[in-house]
């Protein structure tokens, strides 16, 4: 996963969304206690901070040095570089003992993931039979009708160069293994759905789009998604100044559970 973000880590610093407190709020609602949390795929940190305002002590990894780097640094926020394919020696050294964190959370990160070995792990560090773990995703942006009918044409035109893993973002994580218990006073484990909004300027998000996987991708065979016709395209759809900025919503999707009891094998 840190491969295909290695080379855009600051566009992905400058141009990825932050993450609206009402989420955080009922994660921490579901969450008996807020002493630690492992922020998983923390990258540059978006999620991290907001989890550091509600929780003691945050431990954030991510695969990629190049991200960590741009993560804001807080007192109670220790960034760590894991190996792709962490073992459980490294876990414990890194993160924690068995049953000792209260929180495991992966924002916009979980359809990388080996799920079967992931959570695995997720289920032997987390404290039993209340510890829980969240994962959620934001799919494509919205800013207004005629920009979106051509931002969806160019997302489709994108697809080819997308990993097969990107459709569990478009399925709004319905589709993605989850073998968690449904929180107290719950009947499902999601996805709940929220959503964030922020300003943003034609060149911002052009920025963004460069902060794509699929765009570098692309460029490393040799594809320009964002052609000189693209661009036209987009500015005309936005009618205004590149530098004006408009507000953007990006829909989140949440899968949210508890450990349980027992530790089960992921299914």
């Amino acid at each position: 996963m840190a491969d295909l973000f290695l080379k855009q880590a600051k566009q992905y610093w400058k141009t990825r969304p932050g993450y609206p407190q009402q989420l955080f709020d009922f994660i921490a609602s579901k969450t008996p206690c807020h002493d630690v949390v492992w922020d998983v795929g923390t990258g540059s940190g978006q999620a991290a901070v907001s989890l550091a305002s509600i929780y003691k002590s945050v431990i954030g990894t991510d695969t990629s040095k190049n991200q960590i780097e741009f993560a804001p640094k807080l007192p109670n926020v220790r960034y760590e570089c894991t190996s792709p394919n962490m073992s459980m020696s490294e876990l414990e050294a890194k993160i924690g003992a068995e049953s000792s964190v209260d929180l495991v959370t992966v924002a916009q990160a979980l359809h990388w993931f080996d799920h079967d070995a992931f959570y695995n792990q997720v289920k032997w560090i987390l404290k039993k039979p209340h510890g829980v773990f969240a994962a959620w995703c934001y799919t494509n942006l919205k800013i207004d009708d005629e920009f979106d009918r051509v931002f969806h044409k160019f997302y489709a035109e994108s697809k080819p160069y997308w990993e097969s893993q990107r459709g569990l973002v478009d399925d709004k994580y319905t589709t993605v293994k989850f073998p968690f218990d449904p929180l107290d006073g719950c009947d499902h484990t999601g996805p709940f759905e929220f959503e964030t909004k922020q300003p943003m300027s034609l060149d911002a998000f052009f920025t963004y789009v460069r902060s794509w996987s699929a765009y570098q991708t692309a460029k490393d065979k040799g594809v320009e998604l964002l052609s000189d016709g693209v661009i036209e395209e987009f500015r005309k759809a936005w009618k205004e100044d590149t530098n004006v900025e408009k507000s953007v919503t990006y829909p989140i999707y949440l899968r949210i559970g508890k450990a349980g009891d027992a530790v089960k094998q992921a299914i």
